[in-house]
């Protein structure tokens, strides 16, 4: 068997691949598999190092918002939309797969294009609950559409029935246990413990009320909060509002959370922005959360991935708009005071979860390559 995998641009479109292509792997060990994507972006180190041969190509994706800059950045990108073709219907022409496999982003477009044309099938799966301009132009041609949220069907026009497949996540987040992770990460049993995730950059607006949050709550609870790479500056606040977070063992301060399946475990709450990965991580450990969607993304998607959470009761939903630290202090303080309904909330998004998510994808890509 010969399957491409097309994904690139962030963790949300190339980690679920990975985690599809290992089971791949697992279940064909003589399978071939490449990845197409980007060679400036998280996919040119993270999918060699999971052991998959990996080539790019030269694509970007459109700015939506009106500037002089934009209108330069979209005309290089247009010129890249044709370059992109080209370079990925060599591939195609080289590796000769049975099957290409789309995870969304501007990277799928002109991979799965150009699979089609060549006469090869082609997968697409949709990570959040209101789908990607790539994955709604490809969907009408593609052999099977996949969906994490069932709720993305009505926007998606699909020559084959989509069929819901969860969006799969490493198995160490599955098999994550609470007493095994407070253990290892120095927290008491009876502890509460607040997980907030600014995100792999850092968004300013996460990390200002959060910090805000965390010098009104200090004392209440732990805190584990990763900042991001431009997020320093979130020290500086706490140190400002009297706190220590260097030597305070209540806090956990930190750029980037590389343990993230055992602070998952570990926490009480989670607060966090609602990427498609970030929910399917929080959905397989079972935590309550209050989910602050970016509206700085595609087709403000991340709002729709909260409401799911929120209208299955398992989130509190605070959009950017909105927040401030005294509402972000309330909905926290509340959920941490009430066990009950944290425990609701908990179940609510166990509830969401698809563990065998990476399996089911996997079985259809089987399918549609006549296996």
């Amino acid at each position: 068997m010969k399957a491409i995998f097309a994904a690139g641009g962030t963790g949300g479109h190339v980690n679920p691949a990975i985690a599809a292509a290992e089971e791949l792997r697992r279940r064909h060990p003589d399978a071939q598999i490449l990845f197409i994507g980007t060679a400036t972006k998280i996919e040119a180190k993270t999918v060699p190092a999971a052991g998959f041969d990996f080539k790019s190509i030269d694509v970007s994706g459109f700015q939506r918002k009106l500037s002089v800059r934009n209108i330069f950045r979209n005309i290089a990108a247009l010129f890249r939309v044709f370059k992109s073709s080209f370079q990925a219907k060599r591939i195609i022409a080289e590796f000769k797969p049975d099957v290409a496999v789309g995870f969304g982003g501007y990277v799928s477009g002109p991979v799965l294009r150009e699979a089609r044309k060549a006469g090869v099938k082609t997968v697409i799966h949709e990570q959040n609950a209101f789908p990607g301009v790539a994955n709604k132009a490809l969907a009408r041609e593609a052999d099977a559409v996949m969906l994490t949220d069932a709720a993305a069907k009505k926007y998606l026009e699909c020559k084959a029935a989509p069929e819901v497949t969860g969006l799969p996540v490493r198995p160490v987040f599955l098999n994550a246990d609470r007493a095994a992770a407070r253990e290892k990460l120095g927290i008491p049993a009876d502890g509460k413990v607040v997980l907030s995730i600014g995100g792999s950059l850092g968004a300013e607006t996460v990390n200002r009320n959060m910090a805000a949050a965390i010098a009104s709550l200090h004392g209440k609870a732990r805190f584990i909060h990763g900042y991001g790479s431009r997020g320093a500056f979130t020290l500086g606040l706490l140190k400002d509002a009297g706190l220590d977070p260097e030597n305070d063992p209540s806090l956990d301060i930190r750029e980037y959370i590389d343990d993230m399946a055992d602070c998952l475990a570990a926490c009480d709450l989670i607060v966090a922005r609602s990427g498609a990965s970030t929910l399917a991580e929080i959905a397989a450990v079972g935590r309550p959360t209050v989910l602050l969607p970016s509206p700085n993304v595609a087709e403000n998607h991340q709002y729709f991935n909260a409401k799911s959470f929120s209208d299955a009761g398992a989130a509190e939903l605070i959009e950017e708009k909105d927040l401030d630290p005294a509402l972000l202090c309330e909905k926290i303080a509340a959920i941490l005071g009430d066990p009950g309904r944290a425990e609701e909330m908990g179940r609510a998004a166990k509830g969401l979860s698809v563990p065998d998510a990476a399996g089911r994808i996997c079985s259809i890509i089987e399918r549609v390559a006549g296996l």
